[in-house]
């Protein structure tokens, strides 16, 4: 049974997850979920997930939300095919994959996501940008990306010379940051740039990148 896997493509979280299945090469069915309309805040979605978010993954008879523990989930679940993703076999290098996921979540997205939604997402729902928001998660934004400037200086990628979740996770907020007039936060920091062109020209992401479209659909 294929996996199913309830979201939308221009959804951060839902493509953190799409990434990781691409990368693991696992057969799933991508069910829509109409947000515009209002299909995550009725009963049967809400059955599956109470807080009315995507992405949510179904296999079997096992219900998971959240998409990086949903993306921890595959990774282990499919350990033996596709990118290793976890450093399943190597215990040090797998606590160095933890470490930097939880880097992700605890200060690169907490920075990062704000200016996104300011810019990108309120505009679509007919909000006016805050630019005070923006400029101070800029701040923050700038701060993360030193401390990761100096870690690529020395590794590859983020927890050591091998691909992981904690690059991946990276690949929605920083695709659509890409886009706005502060890439040079990115552009600026050589190691960094360097970086991000890698994992954004990977194949698993370049099957979803089309389809990150916010506001199309609407």
């Amino acid at each position: 049974m294929a996996l199913k896997l309830y979201g939308l493509p221009m959804s951060t979280c839902t493509t953190r997850v799409l990434a990781c299945l691409h990368e693991k090469g696992v057969d799933f069915e991508l069910v829509p979920v109409d947000l515009f309309n209002g299909e995550h805040k009725q009963p049967p979605f809400l059955s599956k997930n109470p807080f009315g978010q995507i992405p949510v993954l179904e296999d079997g008879d096992l219900t998971l939300f959240e998409s990086r523990a949903i993306t921890a989930y595959v990774a282990e679940k499919f350990k033996e095919t596709g990118t290793d993703l976890i450093k399943h076999n190597n215990p040090k290098e797998a606590a160095l994959v933890k470490v930097w996921v939880e880097v992700e979540s605890q200060n690169f997205n907490s920075a990062i996501s704000p200016i996104v939604f300011e810019h990108i997402v309120g505009p679509i729902m007919g909000k006016t940008a805050d630019q005070a928001v923006i400029d101070a998660n800029l701040e923050k934004l700038g701060k993360v990306l030193d401390v990761y400037e100096s870690k690529l200086s020395i590794t590859k990628y983020l927890a050591g010379d091998f691909y992981s979740l904690a690059d991946l996770h990276h690949f929605p907020y920083t695709h659509y940051f890409m886009t706005t007039p502060w890439a040079s936060l990115i552009n600026d920091r050589p190691h960094v740039k360097a970086w991000w062109e890698d994992i954004s020209s990977r194949p698993a992401f370049k099957k979803i990148v089309g389809a990150m479209t916010f506001g199309e659909g609407k």
